[in-house]
């Protein structure tokens, strides 16, 4: 239920971005009206003179993640400790940039994500392991200082704590209830309750030396309390990595003590900076490895490419045109197409892609087959629908150009050629590498930029990513997948080359349009297309 609250609370960003900004905001100008600077400065200045005391406590608050890593293995044996340590630091690097505790869900998303456990088995050892560690910490916050943690902690903390409990005790229930289905699961044994106990043993090291660097004596018990109040303080944490409310806990807890409040501030600040800056550099590595990375994959996985193959059909290739109110363009478009390319008869489809205008009538007016789409799907969903129909026909060649008079139809054997011949699966006619009759000056840098970036993402050299001439040998027709509807063309670039299908460039001419409007805005045009060119190269 915890998780699942999380989950509906992620999906509206820009509620958790406005609590997150507010939280941190009000608590930062709390914190800066009564922290000594002076006092704060010469704590960092004690900790820079000791880069060894600084490696050591970094050192042993590492190995306390460490020991949960090992504790959650010892759950779901069949995962790696890489894959548990990596889960724990991601969770803890989220929860210092998500308001409400929200980066823990990350846990299970990476444990999903890197091994074969199951979203339950996932979900019920973090319950079961993460109120294990609340539970511990008011165990050991109790044993150190029973009376001052209990006054302390206040009758909301016990509440939070007895809430937490019931967790536990339905957590170990859900986790008993998969353990009868999956072998692959375990209970945690007192070895893992004793190692996530443990763990915060070793946290409240890095607090006792920091507050060594603030100028307080403290003893180790000292920290030990200090840790247990500031960490179930933060249970009900709201700023992201519980700042301010760190603070708070930590500076009640020294206080009680009966240590000097301004002091306790610059020693639990420092620590919290600390923890801080350790979170979100081992979160961010936790991202990327161990592999499958969750940021995903930037560039094309590198694939050999598949053996020609020479068609052995008769049949005649389809040239079809998507065309969304072209009227005063279509026509010239189908009379200027070749009625026969390499010795095999051309068939001519115009997509109607729920043109408002005359474009259907014009087309089958100049002789074309028309197949009309009852409304405007997008470009994308166009060249889906002819790329289907020339795989139905058999077609020895599905071609697709601009219906707006860009694109030569003239030039139709150049892309065909190379397919009936069996040396390229994919043809994509290149204007930068034909005859550009004229191109605007934002067009032709748009074009060239995004183009360099299409090559660096497929690890090939391209000359026109987003050309609108190309043919397919019908195997390549057949797997190409356009997965949005907006547009096609880096998507079925990507798609085929991951594939393994021979690309192939031929130089084309290119005439700007004179009639119509293009559809393509730059912003609109980046705003779609960027989120499905990310969505292709991690679809496998």
């Amino acid at each position: 239920m915890i998780f699942k609250a999380q989950r509906e609370r992620m999906k509206n960003p820009w509620v958790i971005l406005t609590t997150a900004i507010l939280s941190f905001g009000i608590a930062a100008i709390i914190i800066i009206q009564l922290l000594d600077f002076s006092a704060f400065k010469d704590s960092i200045n004690q900790a820079a003179d000791e880069p060894a005391q600084v490696v050591i406590a970094l050192g042993v608050f590492c190995i306390a993640f460490l020991f949960r890593a090992i504790a959650w293995k010892k759950v779901l044996p069949s995962i790696s400790l890489g894959q548990s340590l990596a889960g724990i630091h991601l969770s803890l690097g989220a929860n210092h940039v998500l308001p409400l505790r929200l980066g823990e869900p990350l846990r299970i998303v990476s444990i999903i994500k890197r091994s074969d456990t199951s979203l339950d088995a996932a979900t019920a050892s973090t319950l079961t392991l993460r109120a294990a560690d609340i539970l511990s910490v008011i165990v050991i916050g109790i044993v150190v200082a029973p009376s001052a943690f209990s006054d302390l902690l206040g009758w909301i903390g016990w509440l939070l704590i007895g809430i937490i409990a019931i967790v536990a005790i339905g957590s170990w229930r859900w986790l008993k209830k998969i353990i009868q289905n999956n072998t692959d699961v375990k209970l945690p044994g007192p070895l893992a309750l004793g190692l996530s106990a443990s763990a915060w043993l070793l946290e409240s090291v890095l607090v006792w030396q920091c507050a060594h660097w603030a100028g307080l004596d403290i003893s180790w018990s000292d920290a030990l309390l200090v840790t247990t109040v500031a960490v179930a303080a933060q249970i009900a944490a709201i700023a992201p990595g519980g700042f301010g409310t760190y603070e708070a806990a930590a500076v009640a807890a020294y206080v009680a003590l009966g240590y000097d409040a301004d002091i306790a501030l610059v020693a639990s600040l420092t620590a919290h900076a600390l923890k801080t800056s350790y979170s979100l550099i081992v979160g961010g590595i936790a991202m990327v490895t161990p592999k499958p990375s969750l940021v995903g994959r930037f560039r094309l996985q590198k694939t050999d490419e598949l053996s020609p193959e020479i068609p052995t059909s008769l049949n005649p290739v389809l040239l079809f045109l998507p065309a969304f109110n072209e009227e005063d363009a279509v026509a010239d478009c189908i009379k200027r197409a070749p009625s026969q390319v390499c010795g095999l008869d051309v068939h001519c489809l115009i997509i109607d892609d729920g043109s408002t205008d005359r474009t259907a009538d014009v087309a089958r007016g100049a002789g074309a087959e028309v197949l009309s789409l009852e409304k405007n799907q997008g470009l994308g969903a166009a060249v889906r629908v002819g790329l289907s129909e020339g795989v139905k026909r058999e077609s020895s060649a599905v071609i697709f150009a601009d219906a707006d008079g860009e694109y030569p139809p003239e030039e139709l054997e150049n892309l065909v050629a190379p397919i009936v011949q069996g040396k390229a699966d994919y043809v994509v006619g290149s204007r930068f590498l034909g005859d550009i009759e004229f191109m605007r000056p934002h067009r032709r840098f748009g074009n060239l930029v995004l183009t360099r970036i299409l090559s660096i993402i497929a690890r090939r050299r391209i000359t026109d990513g987003q050309t609108g001439y190309r043919a397919f040998s019908p195997r390549a027709a057949k797997a190409a997948e356009v997965i949005h509807d907006f547009n096609y063309a880096q998507i079925i670039t990507l798609d085929l080359l991951a594939k393994g299908y021979i690309y192939l460039e031929v130089p084309i001419s290119y005439h700007f349009r004179t009639t119509g409007e293009s559809f393509v805005k730059l912003f609109p045009y980046l705003r779609k297309v960027v989120p499905a060119v990310y969505r292709e190269l991690n679809s496998v």
